[in-house]
């Protein structure tokens, strides 16, 4: 017997007003929630078009100019901005009758490099008793039949599996969220044999140790640990017939383990470094559920999976604007100091869920919106754009030990700052040198070199 998925209403009609401008096919992304019992699909995204697919449309239909880089990027971008529990559940693909007997291969290919994508940004593995099925969606655009297929995407020969695609109203009208804040302070050394201060790698291996502080700490649920296996609700008032969107909101404060247990063996190792990288601050972390009887160790799951993505994703994303903005001249400094982006949250039309995005001190409202657009497929009123972690109430200790190498007086004041902490330049690894501390309210990025 094949997976079941219960599919938002809502996703129906958004597929019809595809098929409609179907010229020939047209490729996106499922987003949802897997369970033991069945999965949610909470939204379908269409694939961004591209520019230059407006000049190749002219000749006979054909998937052989599927752009299946194009689509693996997509998929990466969009999972930046799913929570806790979220994740990129399935493609799906709606073609013209001409094209069906190709569209199923271009499917089985396109989940399988979507998932190897996916997996490779990941700094946790999955757990054995994991669902791996993750969908394939074919719709007819002159028929509007539906097709609903899985593969094991952690076997590669798997072959398909047929799946029971059913629309229900208010999916997600019920489901729990979880929040926590989580206070970080990582640091990582550059050891002197690292060639050019290769800043990226090393922040990555650097939150690969983190993360399995992370997986091991503990979890208390509204003040209380509770057993694993136990359902999350257990005791509480569960009311039926609730169609409206009403979030039933768990806080939830993590235990960081200070040392190694006893029985566990230690060694120190002595080695020569030129610089470190300090991750200072507290990020704001969310994780949603579904209603059906859900085991604490689920929730427990996508909240640690969260804490983990948003601080890997924001230095992913620092990275990338770095890059982008690259100067032509080099700074000879030993100091850089930047804020990494701020997260919000945006809600989704007709569900308790909120997606996620993140946004640099610099960053217009309506960047963000049109990123939305872009990406989800969603316009998003600035309005109900909630910032997580407000960087306006931050305060510095020693503020005004600054040490630069003889900076301008307008420098100097702009460094004091709060809202204008982001000085990028052209090397990662030389920049302004200052002395301070961060509160929680600011999540930054420091790099020292000798």
């Amino acid at each position: 017997m094949g997976r079941t998925y219960l599919v938002e209403e809502g996703i129906g009609q958004y597929l019809t007003e595809l098929s409609t401008k179907v010229k020939p096919y047209v490729t996106g992304l499922l987003i949802g929630q897997c369970s033991p019992q069945r999965d949610y699909v909470i939204r379908a995204v269409r694939t961004p078009p591209k520019e230059q697919q407006q000049e190749e449309s002219v000749g006979p239909p054909k998937l052989g100019s599927l752009d299946e880089e194009w689509i693996t990027t997509h998929a990466s971008q969009v999972s930046r901005m799913l929570p806790g529990g979220l994740l990129v559940l399935g493609v799906f693909m709606i073609a013209t009758p001409e094209l069906a007997k190709d569209a199923q291969n271009a499917l089985r290919k396109l989940i399988f490099s979507v998932e190897k994508s996916l997996s490779k940004r990941r700094l946790w593995k999955p757990a054995e008793e994991e669902v791996s099925d993750r969908a394939v969606l074919q719709i007819c655009s002159a028929t509007k039949k539906v097709v609903c297929r899985t593969y094991d995407v952690q076997d590669p020969k798997s072959s398909a599996k047929p799946a029971d695609w059913k629309y229900q109203s208010a999916l997600t009208a019920s489901w729990v969220a979880l929040g926590c804040t989580v206070n970080v302070n990582i640091h990582i050394p550059l050891l002197a044999t690292s060639p050019n201060h290769d800043l990226e790698k090393n922040t990555k291996n650097g939150l690969n140790r983190w993360s399995k502080q992370i997986e091991d700490s503990v979890f208390l649920i509204n003040g209380q640990v509770k057993d694993e296996d136990t359902e999350l609700l257990e005791g509480q008032k569960k009311f039926r017939g609730n169609t409206q969107p009403s979030v039933q909101f768990s806080d939830v404060k993590v235990l960081t383990q200070l040392c190694q247990g006893a029985s566990a063996r230690s060694t120190a190792t002595v080695q020569v470094c030129s610089g470190s990288i300090n991750l200072r601050g507290a990020v704001k972390c969310r994780a949603y559920i579904h209603s059906n009887k859900p085991k604490v160790k689920e929730a427990i799951q996508a909240l640690k999976r969260d804490i983990i993505n948003t601080l890997s994703d924001r230095c992913e994303i620092l990275f990338e604007d770095l890059i982008l903005n690259e100067g032509p001249q080099k700074k000879n400094f030993g100091r850089e100091y930047h804020v990494l982006p701020q997260r919000l949250f945006v809600p989704v039309a007709g569900s308790s869920v909120m997606l996620s995005d993140y946004k640099f001190g610099d960053e217009a409202a309506a960047e963000i919106q049109e990123r939305f657009v872009e990406l989800l497929d969603q316009p998003v009123q600035a309005e109900d754009m909630h910032i997580a972690e407000d960087i306006s109430t931050g305060k510095y200790q020693n503020q005004g030990r600054l040490v630069t190498d003889s900076p301008s007086d307008t420098q100097q004041a702009q460094l004091t700052k709060a809202t204008l902490l982001l000085k990028l330049q052209q090397n990662m690894g030389l920049v302004v040198a200052a002395a301070v501390a961060v509160l929680a309210s600011i999540f930054s990025f420091n790099y020292f070199s000798d």
